[in-house]
């Protein structure tokens, strides 16, 4: 997006009077604001595809009344949720309770900032743009747990803790996964994953073909993906039968809204990185080749990430309303016992993988890696 911006006013004479960091700054700032209003319109679109999908499901119909096929209902939700009264219990940590969904919905905003929506579509171009957003992530679990113990709520504290130990439990898996896909491109940088993943192969570029290792472990990745973000199955921090509606059983009004509309970000984001490091990115067989003007080739590439992102979140609400919720031991066991023991034998074979038949040495894969 920057680049993009970039680009446009490059041909611009910049005034004298306007030191180059104020000009970038202010690129920034149009960045922020671009894809923030685009985020926003994505959340608010996914929680409408999220209720037509639940009635196609359950033989219901779904919204239909609010704008043309019911497409205008999350507006009236946003509208009605602005006009809720915002309750602070009384016994509460007010400032713990206040700036908990704040910070989360920050930290899942934030993880968009890296992602590579096209060759030239990524607000800031990161040599470390995955752990960026391992890091980033790790902080909506401190800020879930900040909002359930201030609510000064037994339910609450119950769901905080779930989420704590579910979340830093299938970072695990999630990492290994990661790390065995980075090997082979030996960068962190999501545009040079990307660009790794191209070439005359095409289909068989992609690392989710690359060699079996890589293969099963996109699967561990999605499958530790949904539970990181506390989608169904995995839902136990916010389980409506057992715990209320867990770490935000307080919550009324915007700040309620802010943990959905962080939830619904969070599923983008984790989609968009398996696109970005098994699927390809924004690469598509057949057209790659294809001799067209540089502005289509742009727009393409972004149609075909976001068509890839939205597949896998459209998977993740089909197995949301199809699945049961799992009890927390079943959880933890298959976290502890099958997701990160098959994570770690990925992370060694692609290793392996790497070494013998690239020809790549640990020095030359972390050389690779760290060059920036």
């Amino acid at each position: 997006m920057t680049e993009l911006i970039n680009r446009l006013v490059g041909g611009l004479a910049t005034p004298a009077f306007l030191p180059r960091l104020l000009v970038t700054a202010a690129i920034m700032v149009v960045a922020g604001v671009i894809v923030l209003a685009v985020s926003l319109l994505y959340e608010g679109l996914a929680t409408y595809a999220e209720r037509k999908v639940a009635g196609d499901i359950q033989a219901r119909i779904g919204p239909n009344r609010v704008g043309p096929y019911g497409l205008l209902q999350f507006l009236a939700d946003g509208v009605k949720l602005l006009l809720k009264e915002d309750i602070i219990p009384f016994y509460a940590d007010k400032w713990l309770f206040i700036i908990a969904p704040y910070i989360v919905f920050t930290a899942s905003f934030a993880a968009f900032v890296p992602l590579s929506y096209g060759d030239h579509v990524v607000v800031a171009n990161l040599n470390v743009g995955v752990l960026y957003i391992i890091a980033i992530s790790s902080v909506v679990s401190m800020a879930i747990l900040m909002g359930a113990w201030g609510s000064n709520n037994k339910w609450s504290l119950f769901g905080g803790m779930r989420a704590v130990a579910q979340i830093v439990s299938y970072e695990i898996p999630i990492v290994l996964s990661l790390l065995a896909a980075i090997i082979i491109p030996a960068s962190m940088n999501m545009r040079d994953i990307i660009v790794y993943q191209g070439g005359g192969l095409g289909l068989f570029r992609w690392l989710v073909l690359n060699n079996p290792f890589t293969f099963l472990a996109f699967f561990v990745y999605f499958i530790a993906a949904i539970a990181e973000v506390n989608r169904t199955p995995f839902d136990i921090p916010e389980a409506e039968s057992e715990i209320v509606a867990g770490y935000h059983t307080e919550y009324t009004g915007m700040r309620f809204a802010f943990f959905f509309m962080a939830e619904y970000g969070d599923m983008f984001v984790v989609s968009a990185l398996a696109t970005t490091l098994f699927l390809g990115g924004w690469h598509l067989p057949l057209i790659g080749g294809l001799a067209m003007p540089v502005w289509l080739r742009e727009v393409l590439q972004v149609v075909v990430f976001f068509t890839k992102v939205f597949v896998l979140i459209y998977l993740m609400m089909w197995i949301r309303w199809t699945l049961p919720r799992l009890r927390v031991d079943q959880l933890m066991e298959l976290c502890w016992k099958y997701l990160t023991p098959i994570a770690f034998f990925n992370l060694i074979g692609a290793s392996a993988w790497v070494l013998f038949l690239h020809g790549k040495g640990i020095y030359d894969i972390l050389t690779g890696i760290f060059a920036h």
